[in-house]
């Protein structure tokens, strides 16, 4: 149904914010025979352009970081304490391996108060991201001759089947690069009505910083943005908190914290989906942001944008879960509506 040895690779590679460089580059090798320009931005977001018959502008976002760590100090114990690179969820992270990415890559576990010794007081409380220290199992002399302080942390998780789903760190939002990559590669020998610009972003988890300034720079006249959203679909969730649930379709985006879809790309993702018999399911948001907010407001003319977004358990954690049918539904809705852009009736 999907590629998934392709989508373990994706997921696998490390890219903290500010740090994107080895997926970057992994990416660059995938996308440069798929499209007919490639360049790198200032801020390190790859930019794939596929030209299509009529000069109007379409931009694709998938961001490429993933929620991580960077070094604050090391101990004279040799314990690394960190700072997080976008929002973790504290209570997924004790006893968990890491990786941190300094002149080699150390594993390391992130360590906190042993239950045994806390107060009691404390073991009703959960715990925070101020409590935990990455443990490297050496001495201060060998910790600081391969790391610094600035070096990026990451998670060691691999991505592994469970049932209908995939099962990684990094679902978040790697799931949405593999979607876009796949849909490239399925429009390589096929006309497009619009330019395509392909981003893959930097720093979306830290502020939708490379979303903001390729956006800037393309000033697209339609955006259409790829990234996960909540899967509260578990026990003891009611109804109107599940967000999205996981076999139901692809999600199309109504608003986040950070935009509201533009109603006419959320009426004409509905109407594709419909026609191409795609399942799909509603998605708003209630609070976080995605790169919609940059493709939608930081072209000089803003842009008529909306977004596809990937059904996804337990997000902003240790693993993360999203269902396969619903990565090929979203596959699919990505390319029908690119494919029909140019048929559509885009006045107000």
């Amino acid at each position: 149904m999907i590629n998934t040895p392709l989508l373990k690779k994706i997921c696998e590679v490390p890219g903290a914010p500010g740090f994107e460089q080895p997926i970057r580059d992994y990416v660059l090798e995938q996308v440069k025979p798929l499209v007919d320009e490639v360049s790198i931005d200032n801020m390190g977001s790859i930019i794939a352009l596929k030209k299509g018959r009529k000069k109007k502008k379409v931009m694709v976002a998938a961001h490429l970081d993933e929620i991580s760590f960077i070094v604050t100090h090391i101990d004279d114990d040799g314990f690394v304490r960190i700072h997080p690179l976008g929002g973790f969820d504290p209570k997924t992270l004790t006893a968990q391996r890491v990786i941190v990415h300094g002149k080699k890559d150390l594993v390391g576990v992130m360590g906190s108060k042993p239950i045994h010794i806390m107060k009691p007081d404390e073991r009703g409380k959960a715990p925070q991201i101020q409590d935990y220290f990455v443990d490297l199992g050496m001495k201060k002399k060998e910790v600081k001759k391969w790391v610094s302080v600035g070096d990026p942390i990451t998670r060691e998780r691999e991505l592994i089947e469970m049932g209908d789903c995939v099962n990684s760190k990094s679902i978040d939002n790697r799931v949405s690069v593999f979607i876009l990559l796949e849909v490239l590669r399925e429009l390589k020998d096929q006309e497009v009505p619009f330019d395509i610009y392909g981003v893959f972003t930097v720093q979306e988890e830290v502020g939708l910083r490379g979303a903001i300034s390729a956006a800037h720079q393309i000033d697209p006249d339609f955006g259409i943005n790829l990234d996960t959203t909540i899967a509260f679909d578990v026990p003891s969730a009611q109804a109107h908190e599940m967000v999205t649930q996981l076999g139901k379709g692809t999600a199309i985006k109504i608003m986040d914290g950070t935009s509201i879809c533009d109603y006419r790309m959320v009426k004409y993702l509905k109407e594709i989906a419909d026609k191409n018999k795609i399942k799909w399911q509603p998605e708003i948001l209630p609070a976080g942001g995605t790169d919609t907010m940059g493709i939608q407001r930081y072209g000089k003319h803003g842009s008529i944008a909306g977004a596809i977004s990937i059904p996804t358990r337990h997000i902003h954690s240790v693993i993360e879960m999203a269902h396969k049918e619903d990565i090929k539904g979203s596959i699919d809705l990505l390319k029908a509506s690119l494919l029909g852009l140019d048929g559509y009736d885009w006045g107000f």
